[in-house]
């Protein structure tokens, strides 16, 4: 049986053996990757991040393909979004046409007419209570209305009220807030690394109940805290970075 040291130590140099450049360009966040300035990147990363479900490399020509319709201009495209201008081709799996135009609407509320950055509404979700399960609540809050929700556009956007992972929200928070990677941006500030929480799916929880970092049977928000405080015996200050071990060890239990 593998002991926490010899753990760490497997995990450590997984980390630094995946978090490297050569990551990025199978990977969504390569998407982030493609802008400078700070809207384009933060509008960019959080739609790649909630189309990335499903197959990989369908996913990816999938939001080329949205990418290339606003002209590799994000901001740009939702400060000046028609939806009726708005190619009825563009949608993926669940998310129809009909959900893109209404979330872009609501992009495009949130910067031009509440002058807000996706920056700003996530710091104003976690400024009420200081945890990131309230900024994920204040955020969808946002992009839902009273209205009834279709199907695709409650799959895009997961309501953390069902207690689900939130694994892509907190794939875009590890995006945006880790420094000093070759591979996160970290272009915002609200939170500190040691606050993020780690993207669990099927392929992590399995992964991590194989190395003993996992208890919990569920794929729930629960287990993520679980693995996270785990993952925080092994370095407090950046527990997330281990997202990339994980990945390794799926790739090399192929």
């Amino acid at each position: 049986m593998i002991t926490k040291e010899g753990l760490k130590q497997e995990l450590d140099k997984l980390q630094e053996q995946y978090e490297t450049r050569d990551f990025i360009k199978d990977d969504p966040v390569q998407f982030v990757h493609l802008f400078k300035d700070k809207e384009d990147i933060e509008i960019a990363g959080f739609i790649a991040a909630l189309f990335a479900f499903g197959k990989r490399e369908v996913f990816i020509k999938k939001l080329f393909s949205l990418f290339n319709f606003m002209q590799m201009k994000p901001l740009d495209f939702i400060i000046n979004f028609n939806q009726e201008e708005f190619d009825s081709e563009l949608n993926y799996r669940f998310i129809k046409p009909y959900d893109l135009i209404k979330f872009f609407s609501s992009l495009k509320r949130l910067y031009l007419q509440d002058k807000m950055t996706l920056e700003e509404l996530f710091a104003a979700g976690f400024s009420k209570k200081k945890d990131i399960f309230t900024a994920f609540q204040f955020v969808c809050d946002y992009f839902y209305n009273i209205e009834k929700e279709s199907p695709g556009y409650k799959f895009m956007l997961s309501n953390p009220k069902n207690k689900g992972a939130m694994k892509r929200m907190n794939m875009f928070l590890r995006w945006m807030i880790r420094k000093n990677s070759p591979v996160d941006i970290g272009i915002w500030n609200f939170l500190q690394p040691s606050e993020l929480l780690i993207p669990l799916d099927v392929h992590v929880g399995n992964i991590s109940r194989s190395r003993g970092l996992l208890s919990r049977k569920q794929n729930d928000f629960k287990s993520v805290l679980e693995l996270t405080c785990k993952l925080k015996e092994f370095d407090e200050a950046d527990p997330i970075k281990y997202d990339f071990a994980l990945f390794g060890l799926g790739v090399n239990s192929k």
